[in-house]
């Protein structure tokens, strides 16, 4: 997968004028996570459990994860407990975590660019940035924040969601087994994530 690849849709309605950046918190909502992954791999890439453990409480503070599992499952949501809800939220956020951790070493030696002011997108707002590897390659980042500067969406290149790609993955699980079929998916694909060995 590329890099932090983003695939965290919400509308991007009208264009508004740029924050600025002294006041910027959702500009400083991206950088705080871009610390977050740095510092985890100051010294070297490490394990996918490790990397977690570095950017989980950060990735919780700022990702709205309760919104975007949401609207990644889609209508069906509306249909769960409140027991189901929480459940797939709690399991969602582990996998989340979990999957950027396994991407975040693709970024060992890298840097990350936070352009200065957002941009408005209707009520939220949209942070660029600029992801690069060890070797230079970069891609472009964004991030849909919304009014509780919690992130909401994050596009590859500018168009490819999160949100969208995480609904693609989510469907065949939903269709087979409701809330709890899609507990069970994200439970296993967090358990093999975190198990993986580091590469030699």
């Amino acid at each position: 997968m590329p890099v932090l690849r983003a695939s965290l849709v919400a509308a991007l309605l009208s264009l508004g004028a740029p924050a600025q950046a002294a006041d910027d918190l959702a500009v400083g909502a991206v950088r705080t996570l871009y610390g977050s992954f740095e510092s985890a791999l100051k010294d070297g890439p490490g394990d996918v459990r490790t990397r977690a453990a570095a950017i989980g409480p950060t990735l919780t503070e700022r990702m709205d994860f309760p919104a975007i599992v949401r609207v990644a499952v889609g209508p069906k949501w509306n249909g769960f407990t409140p027991e189901q809800q929480g459940a797939l939220t709690e399991a969602f956020a582990q996998y989340f975590i979990a999957t950027y951790a396994t991407r975040l070493r693709q970024a060992a030696g890298g840097t990350f660019t936070v352009k200065p002011e957002s941009e408005a997108r209707g009520a939220n707002r949209l942070v660029q940035s600029e992801a690069a590897n060890a070797d230079g390659d970069s891609s472009q980042v964004d991030y849909l924040v919304g009014p509780g500067n919690r992130i909401q969406d994050v596009y590859l290149n500018g168009n490819v969601s999160e949100v969208a790609s995480l609904r693609g993955s989510f469907a065949d699980p939903l269709k087979a087994g409701g809330a709890d079929g899609l507990l069970k998916f994200l439970r296993e694909r967090t358990a093999g994530m975190l198990t993986v060995k580091p590469a030699p």
